[in-house]
């Protein structure tokens, strides 16, 4: 055999598990325990049991008294069944990061500086939900932190539990019950900050078993129940207009919100096939998730995906904006009803439809009006509407479209939601006016990566905009859905998505599922740059590839660093406010 090839076993789904701690005792303990005795094994398939899923997919944590389980603002794969003890979820913010503590000193350095009659008076606000931190307090003491332990035992702990307690508000997480398995599902940050009150046991899983053990009703009923017993109540706590709510009240909104989900989880096959179909053709397509013109019945808030916001123009549609997790639909128009009392109300303004998948939570109008809006500050509510385009009884008013300082024109919109761009938070933008084709940028790429470049200077195209084929780190990303091993994740500070090469198997599950063709399949090396080919087979063994940010080499990435004539940059996509002042500045410079 050549020098540089090297035969190998080809690796499988659980060469390796979470844990190697999780023995067949331990396994056998938890199938005696709740919720797992209570599961009918014969709902799980031959290839993936119940005891290989607790052996694979799980790990036993024993806290003490402070320990973090996690911080809110990480990412991470896994949820949490609290065995023994309890765990305390915080419902106002414990720990600060660096960029969080900075933008809460200038804010209220600010508010400590605005006049009282400043602060009465109501102020436009565009649809856009403020990127300011929503759980800003002025009397929250701040909280210490220490570490306990070594190497990989080290776990950092908050100091002085009890004083948490007395300070902040949190929610108890007792035996039998899941915490964190919406963000494991929905691949997005961590909502509230999760430490034990005492000593707890906890079983850890990784959400490819959590998607296994779905297959059980009774569990996918725990989840159900759990998410509107404790999450939905401290989600709709954080969300800035909420957070003067009367418990009371929000126990009424609690109880009467629905929770809905429009599209498919796994959209990715939906989009392929309707590329190339006409604009028209694709919007009336996308589950329409409130319409144009039709009476107003609640409030919508978006959790998790997103919706396209937009009016009927002509024959088609036109887009104004999308709409990212925590944004709201329809508070405008609910506002303005309360406020005419006696008169005709106002159906919406606009139609919003899911791209992809949503998941959405709606407040019926009611609620809204009864139990939300009476404590709401008027400077956090919606302007008043100058001149309603729909009106009941009416003929259809075309109305001018209100302009806010993060306007982008139609065209750009149009063309990021019909390419599903607006989920990428790290997107690789080239200005082609700018750029001499040089190729600097794949040169340095291929010099960070062993010799091969993991993006490709090509891409759909804008004007003068290029968006390159490169991972585009996205906010919702479809990639890892498949991936049987979790090798495919979200890094826990930073979110960028990330490949273990020791965890991939080469399933090609990520490549086939990604919406931009930005992963590649490469032949897998050894340490020492052979290739790895099936011991069985012969065949070369395959492992996916794509861009890393160049996070393993630290810095600032390869690629925009080489660009002699700066070109080239990366934008949040997923926020229309970057959107425009990127591409502004960058026409102006």
């Amino acid at each position: 055999m050549s020098e540089k090839l090297i035969e190998v076993q080809r690796p499988d789904r659980w060469d390796h598990p979470l844990s190697d701690e999780m023995s067949d005792e331990r396994v056998l303990w938890l199938m005696h325990r709740s919720p797992f005795r209570d599961m009918n094994v014969e709902l799980f398939s031959r290839s993936t049991p119940l005891e290989d899923i607790l052996r694979n997919d799980t790990r036993l944590h024993s806290f003490q008294a402070g320990d973090l389980v996690f911080r809110e603002g990480q990412y991470g794969g896994s949820a949490y069944l609290v065995l023994d003890g309890s765990i305390r979820i915080a419902l106002s913010q414990l720990l600060l990061d660096d960029d969080t503590r900075a933008k809460k000193n200038s804010w209220m350095r600010l508010w400590d500086k605005l006049p009282k009659q400043f602060l009465q008076r109501g102020q436009q606000q565009s649809r856009r939900a403020s990127r300011m931190p929503s759980k800003v307090t002025r009397d929250t003491k701040p909280v210490s932190t220490a570490s306990r332990g070594a190497g990989n035992a080290t776990r950092i702990f908050l100091q002085d539990v009890p004083g948490i307690l007395d300070e902040h508000a949190t929610s108890e997480i007792g035996a039998g019950e899941l915490f964190g398995e919406m963000s494991a599902v929905t691949r997005s940050p961590r909502e509230y900050t999760a430490f034990a009150e005492a000593s707890a046991q906890v079983l850890e899983v990784r959400w490819q078993g959590l998607k296994l053990l779905k297959q059980d009703p009774a569990f996918r009923k725990l989840l159900d129940e759990r998410y509107r017993d404790g999450v939905l109540k401290t989600h709709l706590r954080e969300t800035k207009l909420f957070r003067f709510l009367p418990e009371e009240q929000l126990e009424q909104v609690v109880a009467s919100a629905r929770l809905e989900s429009f599209g498919n989880l796994e959209w990715y096959a939906d989009y392929r096939k309707g590329i190339g179909k006409p604009a028209k053709e694709r919007i009336e397509k996308e589950p329409l998730i409130a319409e144009e013109g039709t009476y107003a019945t609640g409030l919508w808030i978006i959790r998790g995906g997103f919706a396209r916001l937009s009016r009927r123009q002509g024959a088609g549609h036109r887009t104004l904006a999308y709409l990212g997790k925590g944004e709201m639909f329809g508070l405008q128009e609910l506002v303005h009803n309360q406020n005419q009392s006696g008169n005709a109300p106002l159906p919406y303004q606009e139609s919003l439809r899911a791209i992809g998948y949503v998941d959405a939570l709606c407040i019926p109008k009611q609620t809204v009006t009864e139990h939300i809006l009476p404590f709401v500050r008027r400077t956090e509510l919606p302007h008043q509407l100058q001149e309603a385009r729909y009106q009941f009884g009416q003929p259809v008013i075309d109305a001018p479209l209100e302009t806010s300082e993060h306007s982008v024109d139609t065209g750009l919109l149009e063309f990021l939601v019909d390419r599903r761009l607006m989920n990428g938070q790290k997107t690789m933008v080239i200005d082609t006016e700018r750029c001499t084709r040089c190729d600097d940028c794949v040169k340095a790429c291929a010099s960070t990566h062993g010799g091969t470049p993991v993006f490709i200077r090509e891409g759909a195209q804008y004007g003068p905009w290029m968006f390159a084929q490169a991972c585009m780190h996205c906010e919702d990303p479809v990639c890892m859905i498949g991936c049987p091993t979790g090798a495919i994740h979200r890094d826990r500070e930073s979110g960028l998505v990330n490949i273990n090469e020791q965890t991939c198997i080469g399933c090609k599950g990520c490549a086939e599922s990604c919406p931009y063709d930005n992963i590649r399949m490469v032949t897998a090396t050894d340490g020492k740059g052979r290739a790895k080919l099936d011991h069985d087979t012969g065949l070369p063994i395959l492992q996916a590839s794509k861009c890393d940010m160049c996070s393993s080499a630290g810095g600032r990435p390869s690629c925009q660093a080489a660009c002699p004539h700066d070109a080239l940059v990366r934008i949040d996509l997923s926020d229309l406010g970057q959107v425009s002042q990127a591409l502004r500045k960058e026409t102006q410079s």
